[in-house]
């Protein structure tokens, strides 16, 4: 079976979240990487909690929950002011460099994100970087109330696009969001940023390890849940590139 539709998970695959980092810095000084490591573990965790609790709030609302969360953790006092020039941060991420030529180059299967995003922040940061142009459909969980890794959030690809899992190469550089993918049985690529001898050589070249480098040890190393990607990578630009068992042609 042929691909016939190539989706983007957002956070962290085409848009880089460290890229908050300046703002946080700015906003809070000499706090800016700790605010931003532990605000995108409680970001997660939130969501993961809230599914479970069959509690949901969007993801605007996860986001607000988990920057308070940090900042009281860290006893730092702030205003509305400044809580908000953060937040407005998710609106203009940054894209990873090869983001918008490796999507031009997977034309012209279908392309669309599937984000835990809530709509209105999906649509201003697609519209703000210009994906926009690029993109079939941009696919909020928002729809079914609860986020990735369930099964629901990934059915709504078919939902939208008219697609079959086996038609679907989905990416993403989150392991959680990978397992989910291939277990609802989706083809799955996982863009590898950050690989196991990287973070062994950080942690024994520093005396304390610094939270960027924990935050990669959780979160960007492929869990020990059974799924395994179909296809691992470096960057988005290897995409295009990628060969059987997953037929791009």
């Amino acid at each position: 079976m042929s691909i016939k539709a190539v989706v983007f998970d957002a956070y962290g695959t085409l848009y880089d979240i460290q890229s908050v980092a300046d703002v946080t810095e700015d906003a809070f000084p000499g706090y800016g990487e700790i605010i931003t490591q532990v605000w995108r573990i409680k970001q997660l965790e939130y969501t993961w909690l809230r599914s479970l609790m069959q509690r949901y709030r969007d993801f605007d609302a996860v986001t607000r929950d988990s920057l308070a969360y940090t900042l009281r953790m860290l006893g730092l006092a702030y205003d509305s002011e400044a809580f908000d020039r953060v937040i407005e941060k998710y609106l203009h991420l940054d894209l990873y460099p090869d983001a918008t030529s490796a999507l031009a180059a997977l034309r012209p299967r279908k392309l669309a994100i599937l984000s835990n995003g809530s709509p209105d922040m999906l649509d201003g940061l697609v519209h703000n970087t210009g994906l926009d142009r690029l993109l079939d459909a941009t696919i909020s969980v928002d729809a079914k109330k609860i986020f990735k890794p369930s099964p629901q959030a990934y059915q709504l690809i078919g939902e939208v696009l008219g697609t079959t899992p086996d038609e679907v190469l989905f990416v993403s550089s989150n392991p959680w969001d990978v397992a989910g993918a291939k277990s609802f049985g989706l083809n799955v690529a996982w863009i590898e940023r950050v690989t196991p001898e990287a973070m062994a050589l950080a942690c024994v070249e520093n005396e304390l390890v610094a939270p960027l480098t924990m935050f990669r040890a959780i979160r960007t190393q492929m869990d020990e849940l059974g799924f395994a990607p179909d296809h691992r990578v470096r960057s988005l630009s290897e995409l295009p590139t990628i060969r059987p068992p997953v037929r791009l042609e």
